[in-house]
Formats: C-alpha cells, structure tokens, sequence
C-alpha cells in the first residue's frame, strides 16, 4: 500500500514547470492577496514545488465558502449566526488558501475546529501563511496544522483522537472535510480515497458530515478511476448556482464551475451508510477496483462521475 508521503518527489515532480496562478483570492483581504500574489506564489514553489501554488480549483472553492452577496448556491455552505459547531479537515491543504479563508469565519464559543493538513515537508509554509493570515490570537487557537500524508493510517488516527479528545458534548467530531484540486496524480488516487474512507469512518461517521471536492478537469483517463471509485463508498452531486441580476431578477439554475476554464467542478459528498460495514481492501489497485464495495469482493465501477459528465455537455462558459 503506498502513502503519500513514501515518495518525497510528488511536490517536484520531473520537468517540473509551473507559474504561479492568478485569480481573486478572497473576499475583502488585501492580506491574503498579498500572502497568494504572484511573487509568494513563486518563492514557494521554488521552496514547496507543486504545494507553493494555488491552484485554479482552490479559486471556486473560495467562491463557494465565501460566496459574494449576488450569488446563491444550492446546496449553501453557511456561517449564519444561529449555526451549530463546525469542524472541518481539510486535506492537502499546500498552501493555505482556502483553510485560512474558512478560519476567518470561525467561532470560539461554538466550538469551531480546523484541522489543515499536509505532508510534513509542507507543513512549514502552512504555519507561515496562517501566522501571516490569521493575526487573531483567539481564531489561531482553532486552528491546528497536522501532518496527514494520504492512506497514512498513522497519521489519521493521531487527528481523529485530538478531535475527539477536543469535542464539547454538543458538537460532532467533525463536520466537513475539504478537498481542493486533489485529484491529479494516479499514484495517489487510491491514497487519496484511502484517506477519505477513513476520515468518514466511525467514530467520525455521520449523516451530516460532508466532504466537499472542488476538481478541475485535467486528464480524464489518468482521473475517471477516481471517480468511479469515490462513488461506491460516496453519494454525490454538483453545487449549483444562481445570480442575483442587475434587474432584481435570478438567473437559471447551472452547475457552478461551468463558467470557468476546465471545466470545473464543486461535489458534495456523503458517505453510504451501508458501505460502513464492507470490508476496505488492504491493496490500493483493489480498492481502485471496487472490491470490498457492496460487501463483495468482485471489481465494480460507479457511473455518477460518468452521468454528470453526459448532463454537463450543455454547460456553456461564460
């Protein structure tokens, strides 16, 4: 079984020749834009390789969690005040951007936890942004930066027992965890999904805990096992999106992220309550094979990945 960490050449990869990415990194913080701009972004991928950058996936993702007051989603990731507790893992967190954006809306008194992650080698620039990022001492304080190398049990197991340990009895040990632009590489599909497996686990295991994936398209034949694995053990579906117009009136419903270069997507995903009681398979190329699904030790593929792609060929960019 490989982990993600057994390979230290995954953040410089072979010819490996990237800039630094632009876009509009969060809402209303000259800070952050200053932490993610184009010469950070480089110094950091000169240090930290493909985890230096931002990448395009992390942008909507963002967008997403701190929507702009003319945007609605469908379903929402809301702050509102009268919200319960929210705990959240986000995983390959490279940077920072979209954990620190989320640490800005955290509260002391719910019992809001944040976990960003990464492999220990990138745990350094993790530390550095949110000490840049996140100046307020009482939200610093709920934030924890862990290593977590993908299909390292180790590693998974040492975060589930700090939130547990740290849980109030009126909050879940967690609630969401975070995906951005995490499914690229087929060496760490499996890791990946390991991990995911993992975390949604009990005592983790909840009908309300949500793993939100935002996924770029960038090879479909090196990704698609992902997906039609992800979805035997996960339900999921895209976020949609509709505008406020200038005449007061809403846009159509449509998938967010089709107005984006990719295309891109967001997912929502649940773990299948039945799937808490099948076997996971020890061996990566099993597990990327659907064994242990529905109970049955037989390959097997899911084809939600496939269908959403057939409904989204009427996506128009804008």
């Amino acid at each position: 079984m490989l982990d993600s960490e057994s390979n230290p050449n995954f953040n410089f990869p072979k010819y490996l020749d990237i800039q630094p990415s632009t876009f509009s990194v969060a809402k209303d913080s000259s800070t952050l834009s200053s932490i993610y701009g184009h010469e950070s972004q480089k110094q950091a991928i000169e240090t930290y390789g493909i985890a230096g950058r931002v990448w395009e996936a992390a942008y909507i993702l963002n967008i997403y969690l701190n929507p702009p007051s003319n945007l609605i989603f469908n379903p929402a990731f809301s702050y509102e005040e009268k919200r319960k507790s929210i705990r959240i893992i986000e995983l390959g967190s490279g940077s920072g951007m979209v954990g620190i954006n989320v640490a800005l809306s955290l509260k002391l008194q719910l019992g809001d936890r944040l976990v960003l992650t990464d492999l220990s080698e990138v745990c350094p620039l993790l530390e550095g942004n949110l000490e840049a990022g996140c100046k307020d001492p009482n939200l610093r304080d709920l934030i924890y930066v862990r290593p977590l190398a993908w299909g390292n049990s180790e590693h998974a197991n040492r975060i589930r027992s700090e939130l547990v340990a740290d849980q109030r009895s009126h909050c879940p040990p967690l609630t969401h965890i975070l995906c951005s632009d995490l499914v690229y590489f087929p060496e760490l599909l499996a890791p990946l999904l390991r991990t995911l497996i993992d975390l949604t686990s009990r005592p983790f295991a909840s009908p309300q805990l949500e793993v939100l994936i935002s996924y770029k398209i960038r090879s479909l034949p090196k990704e698609t096992p992902f997906w039609a694995a992800f979805g035997l053990w996960f339900t999921y579906e895209p976020v949609l999106v509709r505008e406020h117009l200038p005449d007061s009136s809403l846009s159509s419903w449509r998938r967010f992220g089709s107005a984006f270069e990719g295309p891109m997507f967001i997912f929502i995903a649940r773990r299948r309550p039945e799937s808490l009681e099948w076997i996971i398979p020890s061996e990566d190329n099993d597990l990327l094979a659907g064994f242990g699904a529905y109970g049955t030790m037989h390959p097997k593929v899911d084809d939600t990945f496939e269908n959403i792609l057939f409904m989204s060929l009427g996506d128009t960019t804008e």
